[in-house]
Formats: C-alpha cells, structure tokens, sequence
C-alpha cells in the first residue's frame, strides 16, 4: 500500500470517527438538551475515544454546537427544497404541506430523522454559535415563503406574514417535542400531513379570508 492510500484511509476513518461523533451527539442533545449530555455518554455511543472529541471538535460544548448547527441546516435544506419546488400559483395548502413536510416525513420515519426535528426544535432556546453561517438560507428560505403567501394574502402586510411563519415554525419545533408527537408518529406520513396541514395554514392564514 503506498503512503498517499495510507493517508487516505487515515483520513477516511477520521471523517468516519467525526461523523459517529456528531450522530451520537445529536441523539442525546434530541433526547435530553445540552445541559444532560456527558462526553463519556457521546464517546461511548459513538465507540471512539475522548481524545477524538479534542481532535475533531476542540471541546464537548464545541461537539454540541456542531451537531445543532448540522441539523438546524438540514431542516433548512429540506425546507427550502421543498418550497422552492412550488409554482407562483401554488395555494395556501400548497405553501403549508410544503413548508411542514420535513417534520412529517420526521415524524413518520422516527428514530434520526426524528431526532434532527428534535435538535432543531431545542435550536430558538439555545441558539448554537455560529448561526450567523446559516443566515443565508434562513433568508432564502424567508423570502420563498414570503413570496407564496403574499400571493395568497395580498391584503396581509410583510411583517405580519413573517409573524405568522414563525407561529407555524413554533408550532412544528412543539409537535417535535411534545408527547402529541409520540402519538402522530403512528401514524403514516400521509395521514400526518392531512391533519397537520389545516393547522399550519390557519396559522398562515389567521383572520384574513381566502378565496370566495
């Protein structure tokens, strides 16, 4: 085996060790919050050793901040794929299965993605560092919702549309949390999104009439 292959697969099992560190990492945030997570618990998850945290991230809180920052962005990418997917003449409903779609795949499927939907739904209290790296796509993602649902509430100024959406992203990070989430995620994801979507779009909505 020639040196450059040994330097390959050297770096190959340290993205894996790094990559097993952040998944662990992620399952106990999910499960408890920063302030109940141990590094020992996160080493042992993960079968590495406590010199790899040092290594790859610095410190346990810098391992912690990375596996929030990792899921926040994953929601934001899956919630940007899917409203970008949308027509200009894409309803209300339209906008609202769109926009809660990734926590219903999330709660359907359980286990890790579950635990993604977790993690962000604890992100609006404990904002991790280096949130300032995502302002891109929380921005991208702000104006593609923006845009829809000033198509369908024209009378609605732009300032209340964006309390509204973050109304409906409250209530999605909640379902995330709360043991209604346990019991929704029984059920298919089809079913979920039928009795999910009413409400995100009567959050969109609130007291403005739609339609004739």
């Amino acid at each position: 085996m020639t040196r450059v292959d040994k330097r390959d697969l050297r770096r190959e099992a340290g993205q894996r060790t790094r990559d097993g560190l952040l998944a662990a990492a992620l399952k106990l945030l999910a499960q408890r919050g920063k302030e109940g997570v141990t590094l020992r618990e996160i080493t042992d998850s993960a079968g590495a050793n406590v010199a790899a945290v040092s290594y790859h991230f610095g410190s346990l809180k810098a391992l912690c901040d990375s596996a929030i920052e990792h899921a926040l962005e994953r929601y934001l990418d899956a919630q940007i794929l899917e409203l970008d997917s949308l027509g200009s003449t894409a309803t209300l409903q339209e906008v609202a299965a769109a926009f809660a779609r990734p926590m219903v795949r999330a709660l359907a499927a359980g286990g890790q993605d579950l635990a993604v939907m977790r993690t962000v739904a604890r992100v609006g209290i404990e904002p991790p560092q280096g949130w300032e790296r995502l302002d891109g796509k929380f921005d991208h993602s702000r104006r593609v919702a923006l845009r829809l649902l000033t198509a369908n509430l024209p009378g609605v100024d732009e300032q209340e549309l964006i309390f509204r959406t973050r109304c409906a992203a409250g209530l999605l990070n909640w379902l995330a949390l709360a043991p209604i989430g346990t019991e929704l995620a029984a059920l298919s994801a089809e079913r979920i999104e039928r009795q999910l979507v009413p409400v995100v779009a009567g959050a969109f909505r609130g007291d403005t009439p739609v339609g004739p």
